[in-house]
C-alpha cells in the first residue's frame, strides 16, 4: 500500500470530497484523475461498474503512481471478498461499496485498507464499526438525506460518515451534509457531465473539482 489507513482518513477529511467515476476507456479515466488532481482531489474512487473494470483500474493506478503522486486510488461498488481482494492487489488503497459486507471487513483489516461500505440505518453504521469500519457510507444519500446524518451523530458522535447519493457541488447541498455532520462525501454524475466528458472539456472538469472544494472548506464547520 503507497498510503496508510491513517493518511486515507485524514485524506477524506482534509479534502471532504471524494469523485465517483467509472469508464471504460482508460484514456478518458487518465485524462479524468489528472483534472480532479489538477482541481486539488486527492482521494479517487474507481467503481467496479463494467467488464474488465480491473484491467482499467490496474492501469489507472500506475499512471497516477506517475503523474499524480498525492492521488490516492480507491475502489467502489464492492460487494464480495474476492473481488476487494483482486482490487487490493491491484492497488486499491481503500474501497467503498453500497451495501456493508463482514466478509470484505475481514479482506481489508487484513491488510490494513480502509473500508467504508453503504449503510442505510443506525444497526448497520453500527455493526459496520464493530468490524473495524472508521468510515461508514451513507447510501442513498438522496433517499436517507441529511436528517439521517444529523439524527445518528447525535447519540454516536464518533461516527465518520461518507454520504454518496444526490450530493450536488452547490453551497446549499454541501452546507446541508456538512452541517448535518458528515465527514466527507462522495459526488459522482454532477462532477463529471456526460457533455463535458463527450467533448473532452476537462479543464472544465478541473474547474468543476476546484470550485466544490472551495464550497466545502467554505460550509465545513
Amino acid at each position: 500500500m503507497r498510503f496508510s489507513k491513517v493518511e486515507v482518513i485524514q485524506t477524506m477529511k482534509a479534502t471532504g470530497l471524494v469523485p465517483v467515476f467509472y469508464h471504460k476507456d482508460i484514456e478518458v479515466a487518465k485524462n479524468i484523475v489528472k483534472a480532479c488532481y489538477e482541481g486539488g482531489i486527492r482521494a479517487f474512487e474507481f467503481t467496479n461498474r463494467g467488464d474488465f473494470a480491473h484491467e482499467v483500474f490496474g492501469e489507472l493506478v500506475k499512471y497516477a503512481n506517475k503523474e499524480c503522486p498525492e492521488m490516492i486510488m480507491g475502489i467502489g461498488s464492492i460487494v464480495d471478498a474476492p473481488t476487494a481482494a483482486l482490487y487490493i492487489q491491484l492497488g486499491a488503497n481503500f474501497i467503498v461499496g453500497p451495501l456493508f459486507n463482514p466478509e470484505v471487513a475481514k479482506v481489508a483489516n487484513r491488510r490494513l485498507v480502509p473500508y467504508a461500505p453503504g449503510c442505510g440505518s443506525v444497526s448497520e453504521v453500527g455493526f459496520a464499526q464493530e468490524m473495524g469500519c472508521d468510515i461508514c457510507k451513507v447510501f442513498p444519500g438522496d433517499v436517507l438525506g441529511a436528517a439521517f446524518v444529523k439524527n445518528l451523530k447525535a447519540p454516536m458522535p464518533w461516527s465518520n460518515l461518507m454520504v454518496t447519493g444526490g450530493v450536488k457541488p452547490e453551497t446549499a447541498n454541501l452546507k446541508s451534509w456538512f452541517d448535518a455532520g458528515v465527514t466527507c462525501v462522495g459526488m459522482g454524475s454532477n462532477l463529471f457531465p456526460a457533455e463535458m466528458i463527450k467533448s473532452g472539456d476537462w479543464n472544465g472538469i478541473r474547474q468543476l473539482c476546484a470550485d466544490a472544494i472551495a464550497i466545502i472548506q467554505q460550509v465545513k464547520k
